[in-house]
């Protein structure tokens, strides 16, 4: 996919429990977890949500830079604004416990509170209704590639005119039973709290000083070629991001990683003021994530203006 018409015009990370200077130089706060995440975005309307969904919440919430509580209304540009949301245990515990209660006593066992968290569109339907974004909405669940899968699938959204703008976003949560099959299925473990990431893809017209180069599936491994390039190279679990405790973190993101790739390396490229230690200067990133089983994905931005 060539993705010279997209360029990223926003992105906000959020994962708690991560010392924050980790991942952005410039943050000294640390992200609140789900149980608080009403500090951000006001306790109205956090019933019942998922802790993916309320991460996810905050991750959009920074990335359109709003003040604190909830919007009174669709916010600036909602109309046409398409949301993909990328998720792979984003409500698993919420299906599971539902599983178990009809096991125990039979449908009227199950609160109808819970019935919308059983959707897989959950994360994805919830930011759309609680910003006013009415254009296309979907939700990614194919595993370790899914986080760039959506971003590819929101410039494609951008490119083709379906869209104004997305809203791209990965999350996934750290409760026991997604920890559990994360074990089983030989997946890293996350962040204590979970985690959220955000980039919002625009057309090349609008302003956004790093542009989506290209988005690529593939079944197996590929080298980075050297090339003249200051290079930014970040995979899952492979020791090639600044270092291995973050390539580990990548890994642990499962099919958020993606999209926290895509936010770290479009806010590294243009802020100096943002780069952790070994993160040097650069006008290009390759971000790599993938497994065995799921294939792999691979995207390159590049700073707006440097490419050759």
């Amino acid at each position: 996919m060539g993705g010279d018409r997209v360029v990223v015009g926003a992105a906000a990370v959020h994962v708690p429990g991560i010392a924050p200077e980790r991942l952005i130089a410039s943050a000294s706060e640390p992200d609140c977890g789900p149980d608080e995440a009403h500090t951000l975005l006001g306790r109205k309307g956090l019933l019942f949500k998922e802790p993916a969904v309320r991460l996810a919440m905050c991750a959009v919430h920074r990335a359109l830079g709003l003040p604190p509580g909830r919007p009174t209304g669709p916010v600036p540009g909602a109309a046409g604004t398409a949301v993909v949301v990328s998720s792979n245990l984003g409500n698993v515990a919420t299906v599971c416990d539902i599983v178990d209660q009809v096991r125990a006593g039979g449908l009227r066992g199950v609160s109808p509170m819970q019935a919308p968290n059983a959707s897989s569109n959950i994360i994805a339907s919830s930011i759309a209704i609680r910003y006013g974004f009415t254009g296309p909405n979907l939700m990614v669940c194919s595993g370790a590639t899914g986080g760039l899968d959506a971003v590819r699938l929101g410039a494609l959204l951008v490119r083709s005119g379906r869209a104004h703008r997305a809203i791209v976003v990965g999350a996934e949560p750290a409760d026991e039973i997604a920890a559990g099959l994360r074990a089983a299925g030989g997946i890293p473990p996350g962040p204590p709290q979970g985690m959220a990431a955000c980039v919002v893809l625009v057309p090349a017209e609008q302003p956004g000083p790093v542009r989506l180069h290209s988005v690529r599936r593939h079944r197996a491994p590929e080298p980075v070629p050297a090339g003249g390039l200051r290079t930014i190279r970040l995979a899952c679990g492979t020791g090639d991001g600044p270092d291995q405790d973050l390539a580990a973190l990548f890994g642990g993101g499962y099919g958020a990683a993606g999209v926290l790739q895509t936010a770290l390396a479009s806010r590294w490229l243009t802020d100096p003021a943002t780069r952790p230690d070994g993160v040097e200067d650069s006008v290009e990133a390759v971000l790599t994530c993938g497994s065995t089983g799921d294939g792999f994905a691979t995207a390159r931005l590049c700073r707006d203006g440097d490419r050759t």
